[in-house]
């Protein structure tokens, strides 16, 4: 495999870079604070394609590869966690299993818009018993004529409360466990589905997480993703592709951390002299470079592997294992380096790190990855 980027891959980089510090950096700290969803800036990075880097023209997006997502959301991860974990859900969560799975008719009706920014999707699996084990869903579908009537709750949905599209897991049938899974496309202002409470979070502050409730709920069968028997196949291929996505914010968030901390540890006087000219920084610097360009590769590595192998799973459960963890390592050293001006708002160290620590938890634990891997390892 090559990783040199071709023309367009670099085009894309530098068109999302610009974007990303002239635009995004420049908001991130308000965003922080303020904890609003940023209606304008998804608008602007929807107008660059990013809301569906990888789906094809002909439904609404940018027609690029899996490796140009991975890089757009590093980029802009790099200026902030929060617009990173937006377009990465909308990308890797919403449309690419419509991509995938869908019908003709579903993508043109649902899919398109979602791809060309004009809505916003989110993905409802999680629910209070099932999260790592996916196949516990308890939020039932039952047929009925050209309808299925669903009953249930979902929790900790990013994008949630902004949505006007959601792909929906279900069960119509709890004993038969994974066999039994059933996705749909609910559509927002479906009568018997609302949304819940938003989750007030350690950090990721703007992006919307909240609870959705399904009472007696009718979705049309012509929205059910797949066939009933896809269910599960069509989460387990979701979440794939959702943890490159986040494996590429992990790593955006650690790279923004790193280029806040040289020129602070150039420009920080101790002692009479730069700290960066002190052994002790300069280590935990080339450690922190070290981490970045190793999960940079794995990262890469997994967008290139969804992109041109038929199972992907082990490489992607691989990169964000890594990518996440080298985001929490590298923001707390940053943080270390800046001291106590680092835990202070006045920098952005605080609000990496806080961003940082979510990498590890959702689109599986750390935990989960470990046994993704070592399945395949045993297989």
């Amino acid at each position: 495999m090559d990783f040199a980027l071709n023309e367009e891959q670099q085009m894309l980089r530098q068109t999302v870079r610009e974007f990303a510090q002239e635009v995004v950096k420049p908001r991130a700290a308000e965003i922080d604070e303020s904890g609003e969803f940023p209606f304008d800036i998804v608008k602007q990075a929807s107008e660059l394609g990013l809301m569906g880097v990888a789906v094809p023209e002909e439904y609404g997006g940018a027609g690029m590869d899996y490796l140009s997502y991975a890089i757009a959301i590093e980029e802009i991860s790099k200026a902030c966690g929060t617009t990173g974990v937006i377009l990465s859900v909308n990308n890797s969560l919403v449309c690419d299993p419509l991509v995938k799975f869908a019908s003709e008719e579903q993508k043109k009706r649902i899919l398109t818009p979602l791809a060309a920014g004009e809505k916003i999707g989110a993905l409802a699996l999680t629910e209070a018993g099932a999260g790592t084990d996916a196949a516990a869903v308890t939020t039932t579908a039952v047929r009925d004529g050209d309808d299925y009537v669903l009953n249930g709750s979902k929790l900790f949905i990013s994008n949630g409360g902004v949505a006007d599209w959601f792909i929906v897991s279900t069960t119509v049938d709890r004993s038969k466990k994974h066999k039994g899974m059933v996705c749909f496309a609910v559509e927002k202002g479906t009568p018997g589905f609302t949304v819940g409470k938003e989750e007030q979070k350690l950090g990721i502050h703007a992006s919307s997480c909240v609870e959705l409730h399904f009472e007696d709920c009718r979705v049309p069968a012509t929205d059910r993703i797949g066939e009933e028997s896809q269910g599960f196949k069509v989460a387990m291929y979701t979440l794939d592709g959702g943890r490159i996505g986040i494996a590429a914010q992990a790593l955006g968030i650690a790279e923004g951390a790193l280029e806040e901390a040289i020129p602070y540890a150039k420009q920080r006087e101790q002692f009479g002299k730069p700290i960066a000219s002190f052994q002790g920084i300069q280590w935990m610097l080339a450690e922190m470079k070290a981490k970045v360009e190793g999960a940079r590769w794995l990262v890469y590595n997994a967008a290139w592997a969804k992109q041109n192998m038929a199972r992907s799973s082990t490489e992607s459960a691989i990169a964000k294992l890594v990518a996440a963890r080298t985001a929490t390592e590298v923001t707390h050293d940053a943080l270390q380096i800046f001291g106590g001006y680092g835990y202070t708002k006045e920098f952005p160290l605080e609000r990496f790190y806080r961003d940082a620590r979510i990498t590890e938890i959702y689109e599986g634990t750390n935990e989960v990855q470990k046994i993704v891997i070592a399945k395949d390892l045993l297989r």
